[in-house]
């Protein structure tokens, strides 16, 4: 018999809905997550591996604020990197192969240990609302499971239909059926509704490989956890490798362009520009001779290998020619077809910055629903819905971060204000103040709210604390040690050019060439940890950006504190362009600053308002004025 009574119920068991029901269990709430299949709580669908560019930032903040995500990954990795060494520390992006099926099960056993949690399995096909409310949710054998608050999280399986070359059949992932019902039921509320694509490449057996034609990837030696909290990855490490295509490879997938349902525009919603379908690669980029391929293992006991860059819808056939056409894979033996999806999702417009729904209380959505793609972006929305759906009930404060605090809050700034029509992925690019939010120090920027808002454990943000504490000592005897040249030539002379008198030691880890820890050497300092030792070496080392970023940060701060108020109306404003009015109506930005971050919002647009704002202020000072003026 199923419990019909929560605080919290999360519909979806993907990435984002672990993290979206782990928080508000973890404040004490009733929650219930509402899954077709518990074994699939936490599955990959697509990509065996967590992070990468800019989405590693994505996962270590949700690490910061008390999530889950890095805690899985770090107990299930096979393949540890940390990407864009060679530049600087400001896009560093840690990422890891994941042993797949581990992976769903360390997130299940870690869901199973929150007691306040209850998994139902089950499928959502309704909701129920009344006067603007969310009240629950209706299964699909009738049943009712009345809850304050909902968190749709539904990845792919909104009226999901999958295709390869002209077949077609409903269903959210391989294997499994759609989800139908919720997209009516809030039609019927009112929201706009999209269709959105993505895609996955085929599985092929390890054994059946010849990895001796291709270039292996090595780990890193050591592996860097994810987490800030896992002191160390004990987990056998194994190799990944890159392939290539070739012209004959391209002259066979163009034999099944009139069977893509891409370009026989059977598919007309948009897919992810930025990982393209190696049909569509193919198609754009017709001068280049080959692109590469990644080999991915999905985990130890595993026989299946990602064929990572060789996403595709193409009929049977012409995927088996292709992969065959690859040096190293002429005997390849192919698991599992790629496939497209196609799916509904909701124009991110409609959300708060909460991520609760504008037409809907206590109802939110989270993940790819929101139009994004990728487990980490759906991920940070999930925290981030389920830490304000426990906010709203609790009476605490919503919780918002903005985009100079993480890389979290340019996510949800650019979903609400751009309003994406294809999938959302998240780059470095993307975020302005990257110096700032880097991977490294999400815990000294984050870590603060998860232990306020109760995710974050007393012991862990303890840690946090003391690395604040021990990088402000060694900052301290940095700037104000000296080295004398006898030391500092005998070890250095080789790589850099002598110094002839005594010198700070802050002076020195200014240049490129010179580390911080190597420094420290010398004066028994090498005992420090050494995530404290970087992030001195880079405060110092990029001073002079950060404090040009810092600047940036507190103009950027001005324009945030400009607040807009809710029922401002832009319709009577001659002078606003009719898009700027139509976009401005729409979203509702809460401050000018949001405002300045709309598309289709000019700088003549920003111009007016900010007059019209200030007149308004002006109005309403003189009013309060009159007011108060005696007798």
């Amino acid at each position: 018999m199923i419990m019909n009574d929560f605080d919290i119920v999360v519909i979806g068991g993907g990435h984002a809905g672990i993290e979206a029901c782990a928080a508000p269990a973890k404040l004490g709430l009733r929650v219930a997550l509402i899954t077709m299949d518990p074994l699939k709580i936490g599955l990959m669908s697509c990509n065996p591996a967590i992070g990468g560019l800019a989405k590693g930032q994505l996962v270590r903040e949700i690490d910061a604020l008390g999530g889950e995500m890095a805690k899985i990954i770090d107990a299930s990795g096979i393949h540890f990197k940390m990407l864009n060494k060679s530049k600087g520390p400001a896009v560093w992006s840690p990422r890891a192969q994941a042993d797949r099926a581990y992976y769903a099960q360390v997130a299940r056993q870690r869901l199973k240990k929150l007691k306040n949690l209850t998994i139902i399995e089950a499928n959502a096909n309704g909701l129920i609302i009344s006067s603007g409310e969310i009240k629950g949710v209706v299964l699909e054998k009738g049943e009712t499971i009345h809850s304050r608050a909902v968190i749709i999280t539904a990845g792919t399986f909104l009226n999901g239909i999958i295709y390869i070359g002209l077949q077609q059949f409903g269903s959210g992932r391989a294997g499994e059926k759609p989800a139908t019902g919720i997209t009516e039921a809030l039609v019927d509320e009112g929201f706009e509704s999209g269709r959105l694509k993505t895609g996955t490449p085929p599985r092929l057996h390890r054994d059946s490989i010849d990895y001796g034609q291709m270039e292996p990837q090595l780990p890193d030696d050591p592996p860097q956890p994810f987490s800030f909290w896992t002191e160390k990855i004990n987990r056998k490490q194994v190799n990944c490798f890159i392939a290539h295509t070739s012209e004959r490879t391209h002259d066979i997938l163009r034999e099944g362009f009139e069977e893509s349902p891409m370009f026989t525009g059977i598919i007309k919603s948009a897919g992810p520009r930025y990982c393209p379908s190696i049909e569509d690669k193919v198609n754009r980029f017709a001068g280049r001779p080959r692109h590469q391929l990644f080999l991915e293992p999905e985990g130890y006991d595993s026989p299946e290998i990602y064929l990572n860059g060789f996403s595709t819808s193409l009929p049977e056939k012409i995927q088996i020619r292709a992969i065959h056409s690859v040096r190293g894979l002429e005997k390849a033996e192919i698991l599992r077809l790629g496939y497209a999806v196609e799916y509904d999702f909701f124009p991110p417009h409609q959300l708060k910055f909460t991520l609760e729904t504008k037409k809907i209380r206590n109802l939110f959505f989270a993940g790819q629903i929101n139009g994004t793609s990728g487990y980490e972006e759906a991920a940070a929305q999930g925290i981030m819905a389920g830490i304000n759906a426990a906010m709203n009930l609790l009476g605490g404060e919503q919780f918002q971060l903005r985009r100079s605090e993480a890389y979290i809050g340019v996510l949800i700034d650019d979903l609400i204000n751009k309003s994406t029509l294809e999938p959302y992925r998240m780059f470095t690019s993307r975020a302005e103040f990257r110096l700032q939010l880097r991977q490294d120090n999400a815990d000294l920027r984050l870590a603060g709210h998860g232990h306020k808002l109760g995710i974050l454990k007393d012991r862990e943000y303890q840690q946090v604390l003391e690395k604040s504490r021990q990088a402000a000592e060694l900052k301290k005897h940095v700037l104000r040690e000296k080295i004398t040249p006898d030391k500092f030539n005998n070890l250095f002379g080789a790589i850099t050019s002598p110094i002839r008198r005594p010198t700070h030691l802050a002076v020195l880890v200014k240049r490129p060439e010179i580390y911080l820890k190597d420094v420290l050497a010398l004066f028994n300092q090498g005992h420090l940890k050494p995530d404290v030792v970087q992030e001195v070496e880079f405060g110092i080392k990029y001073e002079g950006y950060i404090k040009r970023n810092q600047d940036l940060i507190a103009r950027f701060q001005q324009y945030e504190d400009k607040k807009i108020p809710a029922t401002f109306d832009y319709m009577n404003i001659d002078a606003l362009s009719v898009e700027a009015k139509e976009k401005l109506q729409k979203i509702r930005p809460d401050s000018f600053g949001q405002a300045s971050r709309i598309s289709g919002v000019s700088p003549a647009d920003l111009s007016v308002l900010l007059v019209h704002l200030e007149r308004r202020k002006y109005r309403k000072e003189v009013s309060r004025e009159t007011i108060n003026k005696p007798g």
